[in-house]
């Protein structure tokens, strides 16, 4: 039996052999393309975001670091405007509504205006039971309020104490140099009363 003759090759297959190669690799190439620049684009995502977002003035911190960075940056300020040509006595009074102990760890402390200042605030459960308590501050004398700066302050946050629980709490504070000269003592005034009861009225100011 005779072997069968093989077909000659077709001039159009040879050439679309050369024209389908090119095409992969323009394919390839634009391939590439695509890959490397969405890689750019993810790179530079983040720094895009932060800087559209600081040029809308939407801040991107959690809570935590706005009241951090707010703190530090508060106290940066006054801390260079400090006033030393005058003092300011703080006072410091705690009215605990309920049979437990609240009471600053000192009564009074001296500063100057924009001097940044700590006192602590004890507090203890002496009830056989769970409770649940905040605080309110006043201001005495009243014009003394929308000078006084609280950094950090327990007040207006609830809080859970077990029997017997005890509790630390810090205040920071800074006296702004803009506080009418005739002031020479302010008193900060809390009343730690039991969520749930009958929310106190705050005390008019004094010791």
């Amino acid at each position: 039996m005779s072997a069968r003759p093989v077909p000659p090759a077709t001039p159009g297959a040879a050439a679309a052999d050369p024209t389908l190669r090119r095409d992969n690799r323009q394919l390839l190439g634009k391939l590439c393309l695509v890959a490397a620049v969405m890689f750019g684009f993810g790179y530079a995502l983040v720094p895009m975001y932060e800087a559209i977002c600081t040029a809308l003035g939407i801040n991107v911190l959690t809570l935590n670091e706005q009241r951090t960075s707010a703190h530090a940056a508060r106290a940066d300020r006054t801390n260079t405007q400090v006033d030393t040509s005058r003092t300011i006595t703080i006072e410091f009074d705690a009215n605990a509504r309920g049979p437990w102990d609240f009471r600053p760890a000192q009564r009074s402390v001296t500063v100057h205006p924009g001097e940044v200042a700590t006192v602590m605030y004890e507090f203890r459960n002496i009830q056989d039971r769970t409770m649940a308590a905040q605080a309110i501050p006043s201001y005495a004398p009243k014009q003394a309020t929308a000078h006084f700066s609280k950094l950090e302050c327990f007040c207006f946050n609830e809080y859970v104490l077990k029997p017997g629980e005890s509790k630390t709490w810090p205040v920071v504070f800074v006296i702004d140099p803009k506080l009418p000269k005739d002031v020479t003592t302010i008193t900060l005034s809390y009343t730690f009363f039991e969520v749930g009861a009958k929310v106190p009225a705050a005390p008019g100011g004094g010791s």
